[in-house]
């Protein structure tokens, strides 16, 4: 069982250090309203900090549906 968050971009990142531009294209997002699945780790997590501002963040468990 993993642990997932669900990162929805919420603000744009135009006119944002070109570093948080990065992070928010790392993260898997391209433009207001783009949803990531990314998992729950202190990587993601150190991202998310960075760039928290522009994003909204869920946790999601790891249970699939077969």
């Amino acid at each position: 069982m993993t642990k997932s968050l669900k990162i929805t971009q919420v603000r744009s990142a135009l006119g944002r250090k070109p570093k948080h531009r990065r992070t928010v294209r790392a993260l898997g997002l391209r433009r207001i309203g783009d949803v990531a699945t990314q998992p729950d780790n202190p990587a993601i997590r150190g991202m998310i900090d960075s760039v928290g501002y522009l994003l909204k963040v869920a946790e999601e468990d790891g249970h699939e549906a077969i």
